[in-house]
């Protein structure tokens, strides 16, 4: 047990990583040695930061605490803090049930746990975050909470209303990630589109990337979360004057069906979907669509997942999720709908569906083979570099693989024009240098 170093570990999405990212700034800050997802967790003070939005993530988050919890028991841990969205929700609940964590945060409230180990939360750091991502990359979070009311979502229920950042305080951020050698950035909120409305009265995204894309040292911005009902077409001007803005969006739209999108509470319909899809395609050819559906909410019947099968055949998504439904307490879905589709059910309508995807992400793959395309270098991993087109984002999606013999000098963070010579059998891409 190390005296005076705090391991971090983070758990769910990547609004939950900017929260660490924070809070690993203010301990390096304050004096303390920070680790963070460490493959041995050694010092003598633990901080899970966790995920409460659905079932898998919950029941990670709690082995995680238990885990730790057990440290504690063995003497190998002095104290263990627990934040984010698992005890936002819970955190009347949980202190009673796991009596070994010595303080439980929030959300929002986890400054206070500077408090509670002895320093003031420090305001002047700037950007005020110590980056886990690769240098050359950074994700960027414009807003928190969601005014939205899907049936199935908890996060408004951990996050609260929409809360816009303002322009100026996104763009220093920017600014100073910049200075530090970042390049990539990638723009996240719980819902994109609803930027500014609180803050502007108007939905100001357009605007706060086309000034993002005017700072000096900025190659790429790309876009998350977004959702397709009253959706800001101006973004696409600025996609249009600007090239470093990704032509790559991430909309989840859940379902096809009217009887589901009704009890999804999605306020789309079918017909507005498709023609969604059609003028995005549109308006920005060539972009790359990444989606993320839903199987087995209450309603969906056999016709109704058929529907979602063919509209998936129909938008050839080139990058697409999905999960099963599950029911969250406090949800609408839980309160009016019964949860009456089998496990196995869900399980299998599932399959069926990646399995579609997985064709339609080879083909889209296969497409690019014989293309020039530029990419980013992130790593290296054995003979090969590897790296990212701009259709592709961390961590999700897939990557461009460089034999380093072909590449000497390469380097992460720097950007390379190469030749797609193949696939691999996971839709990674193999290139060679252009000459």
């Amino acid at each position: 047990m190390k005296h005076n170093k705090v391991d971090i570990i983070t758990l769910g999405c990547s609004k939950n990583l900017v929260d660490s990212e924070k809070l690993i700034s203010q301990l390096r800050h304050a004096g303390f040695d920070v680790a963070h997802d460490a493959d041995v967790t050694d010092g003598d003070i633990c901080v899970v930061n966790t995920c409460g939005f659905i079932g898998d993530a919950k029941e990670e988050s709690i082995d995680v605490i238990l885990r730790q919890g057990r440290r504690k028991a063995e003497g190998s841990l002095r104290r263990l803090y627990v934040m984010g969205c698992l005890s936002e929700r819970y955190r009347k609940e949980l202190p009673a049930e796991i009596p070994e964590v010595d303080g439980w945060y929030g959300k929002f409230d986890w400054p206070r746990l500077l408090a509670d180990l002895g320093h003031a939360y420090d305001e002047t750091l700037m950007p005020g975050r110590t980056l886990t991502t690769p240098a050359h990359y950074a994700y960027i979070k414009i807003s928190e909470g969601c005014d939205r009311h899907c049936s199935y979502c908890a996060i408004p229920l951990i996050t609260g209303h929409h809360v816009s950042r303002t322009i100026e305080d996104i763009l220093a951020e920017v600014r100073a990630l910049v200075a530090q050698g970042v390049s990539e950035f990638q723009v996240i909120a719980q819902e994109l589109t609803f930027y500014g409305v609180d803050l502007y009265h108007r939905r100001a995204l357009p605007e706060l990337i086309d000034r993002m894309a005017e700072i000096e040292g900025v190659r790429w911005i790309r876009l998350h979360y977004a959702y397709p009902a009253d959706f800001p077409w101006e973004l696409f001007d600025v996609m249009r004057r600007h090239p470093n803005v990704c032509r790559y969006i991430d909309i989840a739209l859940q379902h096809i069906a009217d009887p589901v999108l009704t009890a999804m509470r999605r306020n789309i319909t079918s017909s507005e979907t498709r023609d969604f899809i059609e003028r995005v395609r549109r308006e920005m050819p060539g972009i790359h669509l990444r989606t993320t559906l839903m199987v087995g909410h209450p309603g969906e019947d056999d016709a109704s997942f058929e529907q979602l099968m063919d509209f998936v055949r129909w938008a050839r998504f080139e990058r697409m999720g999905a999960f099963a439904y599950s029911e969250e307490e406090g949800t609408y879905s839980a309160s009016h709908y019964a949860d009456d589709i089998p496990d196995d059910v869900k399980q299998t309508r599932l399959s069926r569906l990646m399995r579609l995807q997985q064709r339609i992400s080879a083909d889209v793959q296969e497409q690019k083979v014989g293309q020039q395309m530029l990419v980013v270098i992130d790593r290296r991993e054995g003979d090969y570099l590897v790296g990212r087109t701009q259709y592709d984002s961390p961590e999700v999606d897939p990557e461009v693989l460089i034999p380093i013999s072909q590449a000497p000098g390469w380097h992460a963070g720097q950007f390379h024009t190469v030749h797609i010579d193949g696939m691999a059998d996971d839709f990674d891409l193999y290139a060679s240098p252009c000459q």
